[in-house]
């Protein structure tokens, strides 16, 4: 059974072709620019080490759906003889609201279901379905799986979860604390469990997804509990772009002091702040780093902010869970930047945490995962590589086979 996993972003496509029975990925790829011109795929065969650039316009995601079929089935780039290998789709969607606490077959009622949350992910909810649909109508055939960011989340309890603003809030406009990211918790959490040599629901483990964006999650009992994304994931910790957490009044405050609207303010906390907004020109953590190391102090700011933000987490959901098994980092950042990994755990050997300071600092994701902490640290500390595509491709097969619950009861394989 061949499973195709798609991520489909405002303009861009990613994709992974998965091998179950032979539990290996065939091909990886991404579309570049769908929509703005200039498009191109860059697409990568792991058995072979070949890798392929290929400039083509793709107008829209029908077109570029089409193009990652025609580079996996023909010429030099071709991994499969035909579509007709491919037994189903799984489509990552970004908000699933209340509704969806586990992956689904799509169907209309679903795909409604979908479209009446995209209000609480403008940004996302809507090119996700730009691609079930072009996907869907590329391959008619096969069975097509929604796999939901939020769903992992959806354990929260409620004192959690809700905000303290009028009620009515909740029950009449959904505003409650969702969070995101959740294959990629789920996946490094039970990777985790399984490094420890624990079931998952044995372990309470505080998870730091570090990219552009960033979120943090307490999971007690292999569930989430906590998470830093809220209603939106503007919520939580310093990212690329995005604020996180502040007063919110400052918003209102400054829409009168620079004479904007809701939607230009919404732009500046999602698109000019986070380490961007703090050093005035940077978001890739390589470039902050290398400035702060060159002197920059903006740069060097914007470093102790986010990783005080950071630190300020792990503590706060140490106290949430009681005991802490593991604390696990991942994502770009996470996976690969020592130095924010390092200052993140500073100064909390209290908590029982010690960091093998060396060992950190020539870790990367190329190492696979690794325990960076010393022998003697009560709580472990690990770098896992995500691997949200796989959460896809189990969920997909599961479903299949008829053996998917949601992910509190499932047996991942991609743990033995």
């Amino acid at each position: 059974m061949k499973i195709l996993a798609l991520n489909c972003g405002s303009s861009s496509a990613k994709y992974q072709l998965f091998d179950w029975e032979k539990k290996e990925v065939i091909a990886v790829g991404l579309i570049e620019r769908i929509g703005i011109g200039d498009s191109f795929i860059y697409h990568e065969i792991p058995a072979t080490d070949k890798d392929f650039k290929i400039e083509h316009e793709c107008d829209n995601h029908e077109v570029a759906i089409e193009l990652i079929i025609k580079t996996l089935t023909t010429g030099e780039s071709s991994v499969i003889k035909s579509m007709e290998e491919i037994s189903a789709v799984g489509h990552r969607v970004v908000h699933g609201g209340e509704k969806f606490n586990h992956s689904v077959l799509i169907n209309d009622d679903v795909i409604k279901a979908i479209e009446d949350v995209s209000h609480l992910a403008p940004l996302h909810n809507p090119p996700n379905l730009v691609g079930i649909s072009a996907a869907m109508h590329a391959l008619p055939k096969v069975p097509h799986v929604a796999i939901f960011d939020t769903a992992f989340h959806q354990s929260m309890p409620a004192m959690a979860y809700m905000y303290a603003v009028p009620y009515e809030w909740y029950e009449n406009q959904s505003v409650r604390r969702y969070g995101f990211h959740g294959t990629s918790h789920l996946y490094v959490s039970k990777r985790a469990a399984a490094l420890l040599g624990k079931d998952a629901n044995e372990c309470n483990i505080i998870t730091l997804h570090i990219g552009n964006g960033v979120s943090c999650c307490a999971i007690k009992n292999g569930v989430s509990v906590d998470t830093s994304m809220g209603l939106t994931p503007l919520e939580g910790a310093i990212m690329g772009t995005r604020s996180g957490d502040m007063d919110p009044a400052i918003p209102l405050f400054m829409q009168q002091q620079l004479n904007v609207d809701a939607k230009q303010m919404d732009s500046l906390l999602n698109k000019k702040s986070g380490l961007l907004g703090i050093t005035g020109q940077y978001t890739d953590r390589r470039d902050v780093l290398g400035a702060s190391e060159k002197g920059d102090q903006r740069s060097t700011l914007a470093i102790e902010m986010e990783t005080y933000r950071l630190r300020k987490y792990v503590g706060a959901y140490a106290a949430a869970l009681g005991r802490v098994d593991a604390i696990v980092f991942t994502a770009g950042v996470g996976e690969n930047a020592g130095a924010i990994r390092q200052k993140t755990l500073e100064n909390l050997e209290e908590l029982g945490i010690k960091i093998d300071k060396d060992k950190n600092l020539s870790t990367f994701s190329k190492h696979g995962e690794t325990e960076i902490s010393t022998p003697d640290s009560k709580i472990k500390v690990f770098m896992i590589p995500t691997n949200e595509e796989l959460v896809f491709v189990e969920d997909v097969a599961a479903i299949l086979e008829n053996k998917y619950e949601d992910h509190t009861k499932y047996p991942y394989t991609f743990l033995k």
